[in-house]
Formats: structure tokens, sequence, C-alpha cells
């Protein structure tokens, strides 16, 4: 998709982490599988897709639910995986192809980036010394806002610290979720499924990969959702 020469470069770029700039949830695969071993159960292919982009305590109670173990804590079982994602996280994050490349683009640039993801800020500033503090001039960690995603609040926070129209942004995910939440906050979304399949939407426009995207694909998108 080639944007007409004159097609104005988005007011900002608003990046999902887990699937999209890296491609960590399989580390989460990894992390979620030996919880449920934990506890005593097995995670089901089913369930684990369900909690691609959800906030922590949502992907507890449907781990919970799955092993049929409702009466479990959320909270405990979401500071055990916290703390075995931490050791995956400082070792084993791998950037998803083509993202670092977008990334850099858009900084070289000068447009403004800012990192909007479910996780909590604790694992988040563990991933920020591979993805660079200095790439973003905002971020939204899932624990910092009232509703995570799929709700649209993320997405407008970030384009409010930012002081930017959402309409105006592109923003890139990876999940169902995600998806929802940029789409709902008025953002066009470049959606890059990772794990699962996400549906087509009129502010999506999809690509298999992000290799070979940069401010001319960004541009692009603005147009193809204007259109």
């Amino acid at each position: 998709m080639t944007p007409p020469p004159d097609a104005a470069l988005p007011d900002a770029v608003l990046f999902d982490m887990d699937g999209t700039l890296f491609d960590s949830e399989k580390l989460w695969d990894v992390g979620l599988d030996e919880l449920a071993h934990h506890l005593g159960g097995e995670l089901s292919p089913a369930a684990r897709t369900t909690m691609i982009g959800a906030p922590l305590a949502m992907s507890m109670e449907i781990l919970h639910a799955d092993l049929g173990r409702p009466d479990l804590d959320v909270a405990t079982s979401g500071a055990w995986l916290e703390d075995y994602m931490r050791t995956l996280f400082t070792t084993s994050l791998v950037w998803r192809a083509g993202a670092q490349e977008v990334l850099k683009a858009v900084r070289a640039a000068g447009i403004p980036a800012a990192l909007v993801t479910a996780t909590r800020r604790n694992l988040v500033e563990v991933a920020l010394d591979t993805l660079g503090r200095e790439n973003f001039d905002a971020v939204v960690c899932g624990d910092e806002v009232t509703h995570s995603k799929p709700h649209p609040e993320p997405y407008l926070r970030a384009a409010s610290l930012l002081g930017v129209n959402p309409e105006a942004c592109v923003a890139i995910e990876d999940s169902v979720n995600g998806t929802a939440s940029a789409e709902a906050a008025g953002c066009p979304v470049l959606v890059v499924p990772s794990e699962a399949p996400v549906p087509s939407g009129p502010r999506r426009v999809h690509r298999e990969s992000l290799v070979g995207v940069g401010l001319p694909e960004l541009a692009a998108v603005l147009t193809a959702v204007a259109s």
C-alpha cells in the first residue's frame, strides 16, 4: 500500500509491546504454562488465546476458570507469574521482525511515539532496557489506567500525554484486545497479528509483518482509514 506523495504523516505513533515490538507472547506462553502447572493444572489453548493482549488480572481470572479453580486469588497468581516473567524479560526478549526498524524510522523523523501496553510497569521497566527509554515520549502501562485493554482508556491517555488527536495517530497492534482498544479510542490501527487472527474492521489496516513498514506505509494507514 503506497500513499499519494502529499499524504500526511501521523501526528504520533502508538506502539503496543507484547507481540508487536517484541515476539514475547511466546514467553508469556511459557510463563502461563508454568503457572498452570504450579497450580496443579494445564492451560487450554482456547483460554490462552483469550488472554492475548488482556490485562494481568483478567488473564488470571481466565486461567483460574480454565483450571476449574475460580476460588484462587488473582493477586497471588499474578505476583507468581510476574516474578517468573521478570527473568524471561531480562534474558529472552526478541524483537519482532521489522519492529526495530519502524521504531527507528519514527524517531528519526521526529514523530512522537508512545508505548501502550497491558503489561504492568514493573515488567515494562525491564523491557525498556531493550526497547530504549529514549525511544518513547510517553509510556502507558496496564496498572496505570483504571480500565486496561480492550477499553479505549490506554490509547486515549497516550494521545493526551502526547497532546495529539487519537484520530491523527497510528496505533500498531497484534491482538484482538489491543486492536479493539485503539479503535475505540479513535485511532487508525495497523494490525500485524502474532499469535491469533484479528478480524477486519473499518479503522484497521492489516499486514502480515512489520518488515518493509516505514513512514510511507504509516501515512498510508491514515489515508486508507480516511477514504
